[in-house]
């Protein structure tokens, strides 16, 4: 995402695409980085031809300098042809990107960061503490979702200590715990939430989650469930068990096929538990997963065929 953010002194509308990204030398380094820098702060991005992570940094870089709509600036500086200054920086691995304000480093950081980490370091550069949340937030969210419960957890108490009733960020903790099984945490930490934001989704979905967790050691096994399906495939029971079972394993879309075959073919089995279970994990998962999203489509198809 891109940070919308004011325009401060130095920037504006005149300002051209190669005023806001340019490439720069040693030579230039001073007129480039430390005078502009007293006008709006100034990314220097230190990179070389050969280096793949810089590839993918600097075309993230530049669309966030960009995003900032003139409250930053990026310049570039090749090593290789340039070696002077970041011998001097104590520049030794790349992609380094060093963050210059008022004639001097302030901030900076290595290695390819993805977008929404670089929008997040520009954001706490120019002060919008609005988008630094959100943008460590989408950061936090991404690293749960691909699996880094100790990253997204650091994110999300990082936001805390700016926002210590960030609904959001308590939901977020609250299931780096239930992936952990700290199902008590968990919960203590839902009992932090405001009331006034106890029914906003990530809440709503923390809840599910939470849930759905208390339920799964009493699933069974997974092969011993296939098994029994096998020998009678009209056990409702052992089907439900069995969606169950393979969602608290992070099989979302085994749990969905099994949950919708047993609204087609059994519906109104134990008072239509099947619907009621797919809405919950669908709640669990969050409005913009995708097998949540196939999964309210298919049962829309079943539902009102």
């Amino acid at each position: 995402m891109s940070v919308d953010t004011p325009i401060l002194k130095g920037g504006g509308a005149g300002e051209t695409d190669a005023d806001l990204v340019k490439n720069t030398t040693t030579k230039d380094f001073m007129r480039d980085v430390i005078e502009a820098s007293r006008e709006v702060p100034v990314l220097v991005d230190f990179w070389a031809p050969w280096c793949g992570p810089c590839r993918q940094l600097t075309p993230i870089l530049e669309k966030a300098v960009r995003g900032a709509k003139g409250a930053v600036r990026l310049v570039k500086l090749n090593i290789d042809d340039h070696p002077q200054i970041p011998g001097q920086m104590g520049v030794q691995s790349i992609p380094a990107v060093f963050a210059f304000q008022d004639g001097k480093p302030v901030d900076g950081f290595m290695g390819a960061l993805p977008e929404s980490r670089v929008n997040a370091f520009i954001a706490r550069l120019i002060g919008d503490t609005a988008g630094d949340i959100a943008a460590d937030l989408e950061a936090a969210e991404a690293a749960l979702a691909a699996g880094d419960v100790n990253t997204a957890a650091q994110m999300f108490g990082e936001v805390l200590q700016q926002d210590r009733e960030n609904a959001q960020s308590l939901a977020g903790l609250a299931k780096c715990y239930i992936k952990t099984g700290d199902l008590a945490r968990a919960e203590q930490t839902l009992a932090l939430v405001p009331p006034a934001k106890a029914d906003s989704a990530p809440v709503a979905s923390a809840r599910a989650a939470l849930e759905l967790q208390r339920k799964a050691p009493s699933t069974g096994d997974i092969g011993t469930l296939r098994a029994k399906l096998a020998a009678d495939p009209k056990d409702a029971a052992a089907r439900f068990d069995l969606a169950l079972a393979l969602n608290a394993k992070g099989d979302r879309n085994g749990a969905t096929e099994e949950l919708l075959t047993l609204v087609a073919k059994s519906r109104a089995w134990n008072d239509d538990a099947a619907r009621k279970q797919l809405v919950q994990l669908f709640e669990a998962w969050g409005a913009s997963d995708p097998a949540a999203i196939t999964g309210r489509q298919r049962l829309s198809s079943l539902l009102f065929a």
